[in-house]
């Protein structure tokens, strides 16, 4: 992609910079009021009555009164706006859970259809150490207690509801991935224009049939008058161990270390702690996420615990046809997420 075919610079609410939300946690947090937790707790209470796999659930099952009004919103931001939102407020601690995830899938349904997030079809996640390793090339980061490094899922949109924090560190990080764009744009379009190209991504292990162990979707992708970012890192390195997976060149990987840096950079990213209670939603499709290192208590009982869904959503953005490698369907709202064969959705509570 020659500089003259790069899109201009950006300048909409997704451009954010970090040391500017910092100031302003009212264009990005919300807190729950006694209302709006009646309002989620008696929808709960109306699926769980059904006796249905959570799974299962759709917004029909999950009758919301006023704070659904909030949700049409919260997809608004999402797509159209900064990209992301925390909602602090909900007391899981006297929930079960049965009944925290009912209401986290509840408000999941009402943005988009939940997604499969593994080979074992979990539409929803359960984000903790389980002890795997990082340096094992088929395992998922987030089984891990190590740095994630700045990334999308793979999904319109991800959800967290934090049900227990780490003894120390687990900072949640995001950056907008419009202003890295502009950065680059600025200082080096040369090495932005090498974001444009195929890169091998690894699948690490999850395969579906017929597809290779690796994906060839750039990291930005131009189309239909949208940037898109589909970006890991750690599984951009780990996809040269194929043979036939395309080599970096140096001028790849000066590019990608320069779309670290930036993404790393404190001034432009936005920090923050979830905790007990909170959920985050960020759109994968404009924004990067990240998570630091942490130290867990040694009690099972108070270890680190984040629920996680993987949300298609309605209204959404095309997406570039090479994205059918990640989604096989690219249909708005019903795309995403990872199906092997023999994978069958469902929400297992632990």
């Amino acid at each position: 992609m020659p500089d003259t075919a790069l899109p201009p610079a950006f300048t909409g609410p997704a451009a954010w910079i970090g040391a500017d939300l910092r100031a302003r946690p009212e264009d990005w947090r919300t807190e729950l009021g006694p209302a709006d937790i009646a309002d989620l707790e008696q929808a709960a209470r109306h699926f769980l009555s059904l006796g249905r796999d959570i799974g299962t659930i759709s917004w029909a099952d999950f009758p919301l009164g006023p704070f659904a009004q909030h949700l049409d919103a919260l997809r608004e931001k999402l797509l159209h706006g900064i990209g992301f939102e925390v909602i602090s407020g909900l007391p899981v601690e006297r929930y079960t859970r049965e009944m925290s995830a009912a209401i986290f899938c509840g408000i999941g349904a009402h943005l988009g259809s939940a997604r499969s997030q593994n080979r074992d079809g979990h539409i929803l996640g359960h984000v903790r150490d389980t002890g795997a390793d990082p340096a094992d090339p088929n395992a998922r980061i987030y089984q891990t207690n190590a740095r994630q490094s700045f990334h999308t899922d793979s999904a319109d949109a991800v959800g967290l509801l934090c049900l227990r924090e780490a003894k120390a560190g687990g900072d949640s990080l995001l950056v907008s991935v419009e202003t890295i764009f502009n950065r680059m744009r600025e200082t080096r379009p040369d090495l932005l224009e090498r974001l444009f190209d195929p890169i091998a991504t690894d699948r690490r292990g999850e395969v579906p049939p017929g597809m290779a162990p690796f994906m060839t979707i750039p990291p930005l992708s131009w189309h239909d008058g949208k940037l898109t970012v589909f970006y890991q890192r750690q599984y951009i390195d780990s996809a040269q161990r194929f043979p036939e997976a395309m080599r970096l060149t140096p001028a790849h990987v000066e590019a990608l270390d320069l779309f670290d840096k930036l993404a790393d950079d404190p001034e432009l990213h936005l920090s923050m702690r979830l905790g007990p209670g909170d959920m985050q939603f960020v759109y994968n499709h404009s924004q990067l996420h990240d998570r630091t290192g942490f130290t867990d208590w040694p009690e099972p009982g108070k270890r680190r615990h984040l629920l996680r869904l993987w949300l298609s959503l309605d209204g959404d953005r095309e997406l570039p046809d090479c994205f059918r490698q990640r989604y096989g369907s690219i249909e708005i709202g019903n795309r995403g997420g990872i199906v092997v064969e023999g994978t069958r959705l469902h929400a297992p509570l632990d």
